[in-house]
């Protein structure tokens, strides 16, 4: 056998079984059936002893993973992604529309961010991971976790609505100049404040219209659901839309531009925004 990668664990507030604690530590295992497999395999060693089932992880152990000599060689995904921010925590990088952000696909996102980050130094370094979700076909920011530690820390923070975002979309019909939307979603209250940036006429959707979202909560399909509840869709929406109101080719017209927080470990102000895609400005130029 040959040695593929090492892991040194992090502090434990109680100890947590290995097979748990491995999930997201090593690149090429990132599932809880992976790590179960290397270990009935005899390729993963702690501390120099054989892994088992059993073992638990209190921080500061030596994880090494092993690979036979002659394993195959996998193909590799070539996803060169747009890195706007990158220390040795996190990383904000820009996901382009119509590409899923995780999942049983090869290409997503996740799969491409070890090849387009840098390794982390930080003792708690584990492959990079996804904090939130951009459905497949919005664009936009995306926050990514590099250390076991900057992964709870970023959770907690959109957990507690200390992250705010902000997104651009393009809606249909005549709206409001500003105001909110509480409509629940899934019987949890979801909201979402707006402004009317520009409104154009239109010959076929009669208004469309450029709109600022802040969103206060995280709901599945939240934007899109709101919008559609006020009578407003956003363009190129086919699941969210109104009956012979659907664009199509041109995908959806919404789009993740800004995230702003305070940094977890360094407490400096994280301030990212990312300019519009350019089907945006052939209907709002002057934007």
């Amino acid at each position: 056998m040959q040695l593929a990668e090492t892991h040194y664990a992090i502090k434990q507030e109680k100890p947590i079984r290995f097979q748990e604690y491995g999930v997201g530590v090593f690149k090429t295992i990132p599932t809880k059936s992976g790590i179960k497999k290397a270990i009935k395999k005899e390729f993963i060693f702690i501390d120099g002893v054989l892994a088992t089932t059993s073992k638990y992880i209190s921080g500061g152990e030596k994880i090494e993973l092993f690979e036979a000599e002659n394993s195959p060689i996998f193909e590799r995904l070539q996803l060169n992604l747009e890195v706007l921010f990158e220390d040795d925590y996190l990383a904000i990088i820009y996901k382009p529309a119509g590409i899923l952000v995780s999942g049983n696909k090869f290409v997503t996102i996740a799969n491409g961010l070890t090849q387009n980050l840098k390794k982390s130094n930080q003792l708690d370094a584990v492959r990079p991971q996804p904090i939130h979700r951009l459905d497949y076909p919005t664009s936009g920011l995306l926050l990514i976790g590099k250390t076991s530690s900057s992964i709870n820390a970023l959770s907690a923070l959109f957990k507690n609505n200390e992250i705010q975002k902000t997104y651009f979309a393009i809606t249909i019909g005549k709206m409001e100049e500003n105001g909110e939307m509480n409509f629940h979603i899934d019987e949890k209250i979801a909201l979402t404040q707006f402004d009317v940036l520009r409104t154009v006429v239109s010959k076929r959707f009669t208004f469309l219209n450029l709109v600022k979202l802040s969103p206060k909560t995280g709901r599945k399909h939240q934007l899109r659901k709101h919008l559609s509840s006020i009578g407003n869709p956003i363009l190129g929406d086919k699941e969210y839309f109104k009956e012979g109101l659907v664009l199509n080719g041109r995908g959806l017209y919404l789009h993740a531009s800004a995230l702003d927080f305070i940094h977890p470990f360094t407490k400096d102000t994280i301030s990212i925004t990312k300019e519009n895609p350019k089907k945006f400005t052939t209907i709002f130029p002057d934007f």
